[in-house]
């Protein structure tokens, strides 16, 4: 089976639908699959609910699906840095599903690993558990939260092979490796791909068994959220 698309447009080809679940890697700006969403956004495909640490920034990341108004709801741990986010969710135009960060990421983790739920103290008392199962083990309270399972998954990663097996780099791969496997059909911008064999097994972050689809993206544009510099300490 050949997995390698010639790029981000046919490798998001046939598998898109309104309505549908989308989980986005990244944090930030950090690994962040920019050329898939842009295929997204020129796909048309609406009403999607899309399951990411953060919602991108004005202009980047998934900032541009807002901006196209392809988005219907986020399951988000940080939405802070998106204005035009801020915006529709006031005005009623986009509905938001805020969770700790830490529960975002074992809803995700659960989801791939084919676990249902979860109980976690975290969220107990608040807002955050309103609505959902409260459990008592040996006096502490638990609220029970469902794992998240993507009809599409998109992730970066630094390098591949033609199988799918995929290796993050550095920060980039936060959200990248659960959402990989928690997609029913998972796709992955690649920078560096590799041929079978090549990648040493044990430094291997996603097992090919969970990509189905890959695109080349060699010389991607890294973009920089908010960049701070201080002055140089003369010698």
């Amino acid at each position: 089976m050949n997995k390698i698309f010639p790029d981000a447009h046919a490798a998001m080809a046939g598998i898109l639908k309104d309505g549908m679940t989308l989980m986005s890697g990244g944090f930030g700006l950090c690994g962040i699959p920019q050329l898939l969403i842009e295929a997204i956004r020129d796909l048309k495909v609406k009403d999607l609910t899309v399951i990411s640490n953060n919602a991108g920034v004005d202009g980047a990341g998934l900032g541009i699906l807002l901006e196209s108004r392809q988005i219907k709801k986020m399951i988000s741990s940080y939405v802070g840095e998106n204005k035009l986010f801020e915006r529709q969710f006031l005005a009623g135009e986009l509905e938001l599903e805020f969770n700790p960060q830490g529960t975002l990421a074992e809803r995700i983790r659960a989801g791939g690993a084919g676990i249902p739920a979860f109980l976690t103290k975290t969220g107990v008392g608040t807002l955050i558990a309103e609505g959902k199962e409260l459990r008592d083990f040996d006096g502490a309270v638990y609220v029970m939260e469902r794992g998240l399972v993507a009809d599409v998954s998109i992730v970066h990663a630094y390098k591949g092979d033609t199988e799918g097996n995929l290796i993050y780099r550095k920060t980039a791969r936060n959200f990248n490796p659960m959402m990989a496997s928690a997609g029913k059909i998972t796709v992955a911008q690649v920078e560096h791909i590799v041929p079978a064999g090549e990648i040493d097994p044990d430094a291997v972050h996603t097992p090919g068994i969970f990509v189905q689809r890959i695109v080349h993206t060699p010389n991607i544009a890294k973009l920089i959220e908010k960049r701070t510099t201080r002055p140089r300490i003369a010698a």
